[in-house]
């Protein structure tokens, strides 16, 4: 377990110390989807949804999200978050919605966890606001698709 770094070397969860890290800008993007029946995306599609403006919402619950993280995964340092970006796309192919986060930060840790937890909030929500069509919508395939910053450097899935 000495490899995971929010294990100590007896095997118990701690918060890594990051005080001796270098403070660099770091960015993360994540990605996921909401596939859906074509009834319930056509409902989003043309605005007709009953609870309102879905991506509209969704958006705004994913940023949230993001600020929230720290408090929902417990050993997540609270940061200071300099930007939050969530793109709401409905894909005609899927069908669905394509869900995407980029936040940025300046500081002694990465952003992973921020953009991932952005991502499922803005899924949620979407999933959330047309339940009452479809309850048989998927959330899937959320994922980081971009770190960038820190001694680990850059990573972009292929």
């Amino acid at each position: 377990m000495a490899d995971l770094t929010h294990f100590d070397q007896q095997g118990h969860a701690h918060m890594v110390d990051v005080s001796e890290k270098s403070v660099t800008s770091r960015v993360a993007r994540a990605a996921g989807h909401v596939k859906m029946a074509a009834e319930t995306f056509e409902i989003i599609s043309e605005g007709r949804a009953k609870k309102g403006d879905v991506l509209s919402v969704a958006r705004l619950a994913g940023i949230m999200g993001a600020k929230q993280t720290s408090t929902l995964i417990p050993l997540c340092h609270p940061l200071a978050i300099s930007k939050v970006a969530v793109d709401l796309t409905l894909d005609p192919d899927l069908p669905g919605v394509q869900v995407e986060a980029t936040v940025k930060t300046t500081g002694q840790t990465g952003v992973e966890m921020e953009a991932l937890t952005a991502v499922s909030t803005a899924a949620l929500t979407v999933y959330d606001m047309v339940k009452a069509v479809d309850k048989a919508m998927e959330i899937g395939n959320i994922r980081v698709i971009l770190k960038d910053g820190g001694k680990s450097g850059r990573y972009e899935a292929s």
